[in-house]
């Protein structure tokens, strides 16, 4: 059961409103779903949105810091719980264990790092939990292809591909997570 999700995605706004919009519109369905936001911590860019959007309609979220970037990303000040850790790795370890499934918005590479880095998790069975891309103004197209590529290229099994769950919308992506049934695929059979 999908109680909290991580979400990464910029602290930048991006060059078009909608990635501003749509990030705001998936923490308010979040906070309506009675989900809890697990996230970057700060309060600017779609980072900030995604957490304002949770905190308007009452929702729970909760933002993990590195020190370092306190000053640099502006640590939300009315979020339900803030972490301040050390590390980025103490980071995105914490993200993880508080998180039932993980999304990506559109936003940098940190986004892509992180989302990487958790699905790569799912696919050697570390976790079963839903991995999910938020695919606003077709920004995860080229990911897609990538995928299509690599596994052309005979590096990734193309049932690793069918574990991304891709949505255009928040709604059906977090439908999506919510009724996700985990498998392990064995990676090396």
């Amino acid at each position: 059961m999908v109680q909290a999700i991580a979400v990464y995605c910029g602290s930048s706004a991006g060059t078009d409103a909608i990635y501003m919009e749509e990030a705001r519109k998936l923490g308010i369905l979040m906070a309506e779903q009675q989900i809890t936001l697990v996230y970057g911590g700060s309060n600017v860019g779609c980072m900030g949105a995604v957490a304002d959007g949770v905190l308007e309609r009452g929702g729970k979220a909760i933002g993990v810091l590195p020190q370092k970037l306190k000053s640099v990303e502006i640590a939300h000040d009315s979020l339900t719980e803030l972490h301040i850790v050390d590390t980025m790795h103490e980071r995105k370890a914490l993200m993880s264990n508080l998180a039932d499934g993980f999304i990506a918005l559109p936003g940098g590479t940190g986004t892509l790092e992180e989302w990487f880095e958790v699905f790569t998790w799912q696919q050697i069975g570390y976790h079963q939990k839903p991995c999910g891309l938020l695919n606003v103004n077709h920004y995860y197209d080229p990911i897609i292809t990538l995928f299509d590529h690599m596994i052309e290229q005979g590096f990734v099994r193309p049932e690793f591909k069918e574990l991304v769950l891709l949505e255009d919308q928040p709604e059906p992506l977090l439908n999506q997570l919510k009724h996700y049934q985990g498998k392990y695929i064995n990676k090396w059979q």
